[in-house]
This record gives structure tokens, sequence and C-alpha cells, in this order.
């Protein structure tokens, strides 16, 4: 199929595009190369998926550009539309939240306009674990209500999966939103916890644990995301006669919509993730125990069922095995002697 993936240069996005490239799929990917992080990780993504299955068309476009983005589909015609783009982190959307509104509400709008004006089979979009937000019930499960995010990136997201529902009724859409849940892996972002600890590790610099170490996060390796998704772009939703209006279910709809949650299903305490880390490292890490950070949610840990029954698939790779696949990675890529100065980002 001719599918879009936006945020092609991203973590998922780059990996995504190259396992849709292998499987013979025809892909457009749209990238802004945004400067959150140095860009240039973004370009050696791409040169990475290019050296493995050749070039694909990519376009150099922002979220917030209406007019491009309708060109785009206009031009490309896409029959289904991988929505990975936005802007991304926790801590950093408490500095600069119009960020957030221009990309993840803004451009998420510009993406529903243009499939509801160019029709597509399926829209799959990125939402994130953080929506469960307050909630402390696990394993978090689709049925359970996400009405108390703790962080504004967390509201975006909660807000796309509404947004998305909304055209899925109105325009007939079918749209699958999925929570990933603490994605890792080679090729990841340099704000978030695995690239940041490595460093640290290796430089001997202070490594800063918020909570005291006591966060737990259900660690999903970027393969079985990739999996996940593969096997998801065949099964758009449909609308679900069952619906009960008066006993609503959270995670389906009469419209053609639909929530995943993709993670491992085993959380794993941030102080026992860090010992796995210094263990494929080879060295102790210079603690620096702190409370807890505003927006950060303590534990999260997936129920994965429903991706199970509909695709056959539950992530599969362990911690111990991810991450010593991703420290292969960052020994190649990563000079030893680099510096970061921030605090590690901690995804939900």
């Amino acid at each position: 199929m001719k599918i879009l993936v936006t945020g092609a240069a991203g973590f998922i996005g780059a990996h995504c595009v190259l396992r849709l490239l292998r499987d013979g799929h025809r892909v457009c990917g749209l990238d802004n190369f945004n400067d959150y992080y140095d860009p240039q990780l973004k370009h050696d993504r791409v040169r990475w998926v290019q050296g493995q299955v050749g070039s694909f068309h990519l376009a150099r476009i922002d979220l917030a550009d209406a007019t491009a983005i309708d060109a785009l589909f206009a031009r490309e015609q896409p029959e289904v539309v991988i929505h990975l783009a936005a802007q991304a982190g926790v801590r950093y959307s408490l500095d600069n939240p119009k960020a957030y509104l221009d990309s993840n509400l803004g451009g998420f709008l510009n993406i529903l306009e243009s499939c509801r004006h160019h029709p597509v089979k399926h829209l799959i979009y990125a939402s994130s674990s953080s929506v469960y937000g307050a909630n402390q019930h696990t394993p978090y499960s689709t049925h359970d209500g996400v009405n108390h995010p703790l962080s504004l990136y967390a509201a975006t997201k909660k807000a796309n999966e509404l947004m998305a529902h909304s055209y899925s009724h109105l325009f007939g859409i079918p749209s699958t939103g999925l929570r990933f849940f603490t994605v890792y892996g080679p090729w990841g972002r340099p704000d978030m916890s695995p690239i940041r600890f490595a460093k640290a590790i290796v430089e001997g610099s202070p490594l800063k644990l918020f909570n005291y170490g006591q966060h737990q996060r259900d660690f999903t390796y970027i393969d079985d995301i990739i999996e996940s998704i593969a096997r998801l772009i065949e099964h758009p939703p449909h609308t679900s006669p069952d619906w009960n209006r008066e006993s609503p279910d959270a995670s389906s709809s009469m419209a053609p919509w639909r929530i995943y949650n993709i993670g491992g299903e085993h959380p794993v305490e941030l102080k026992d993730y860090l010992a796995l880390m210094e263990k494929h490292l080879g060295r102790k890490a210079n603690v620096e125990l702190l409370p807890l950070q505003p927006g950060d949610v303590l534990n999260t840990c997936a129920d994965v069922h429903e991706l199970e029954d509909d695709t056959g698939f539950h992530p599969r790779v362990e911690l111990d095995e991810g991450l010593g696949r991703f420290i292969a990675w960052f020994r190649d890529y990563y000079p030893l002697h680099a510096h970061m100065p921030l605090a590690a980002e901690l995804q939900g």
C-alpha cells in the first residue's frame, strides 16, 4: 500500500519506515527536522534507513503548515497514514507550552482535515501511556478513564484521541490510537533516559534519579512497537453495533475508532533498570537521588489483551535483551566523551 509516515526521521518513525519498505509498501515520509534535539541524529537515522533499503520520498514539512500538508496528501494520495510526528517531552512542556499547541493540536488537526478531504483506509496515530495520568490502577486498561493528565503533553495526547473520534464519527475516517509505553532501543531520542543514563555512566558524571529511583516503567523495545504497528495496518476499526451508549466503553465506539495499549506488561523499577545498564556497560553510575518532578507519572504497566486478541501479537523482547541491543548501538554511535548536562526524560 501507499503509506504516509509523519515524523519519519524520528526514533519510532525511522524504524517504522524501514519495516514498511522491507514489507514492500510504498512509503512517503514527512518530518520538519526541528531542533528540539540535535537534527544530526535525525539525518543519520534517514541515512541508516536508506543504507538498508534505498531511498524513499521524504518531505520536509512542518505539521502546522496546513497548505503544505494538504498538497502532500493531494500529490501522494496515501491509503494509510501513520502519524508519529509530535512535540515530545513532559518536562519541556512546562517551559514551552505553545510548541504543543502548534504541533500536537494544530498539527494533528491538519492531518485529520487532510484525511477528511483525501480519504484514507486507515489513520494510525501515536498516543501515549501518559494519558493515564493520576490513574494508579494497574495494569492500565484501555477501558479505564483518562480524565486526569499530569502534564500538558499528556493532555494533548488525550485531546488527539478525542479529535480523532470526532472525525471518525463525522467523516467515517477509520482511526486507531496507540498508547505507547516507554519505548527504547537503538536510534532513540537523546533526551530520554537510555542515552542520558548511558552517557552519564560512561563519563562518571552525576546521574539524576527522580523519585529516588522508585518510578516503575513498562519498558517496550522498539521492535515490538513496530511489529504492533505493522500488524494493525491491516486491522482498521469498524463501527461497533454492540457499543452501548448508556454504558460506553472507553476503548471503542459506535464510530470506526479504536485505542490500543502497546507495552511490555513487565514494569521495572528505575533503580533496577539502572543496574541492568551498569551491567551492560561494565561501570557503576554516580547516582544523585532527587524528589519527584512535576508532571511525572509514578508507575506504568500496560494491559495489552486487546492488541493480542486482534493481532495475535504480544510484545516479547525482555528488558535485559533490549538494553543489550541498545548498548551495542550506543557504543557504535556515540563518542564516549559526549556530555549531556540536562536531566533525563523518563517518558510515560
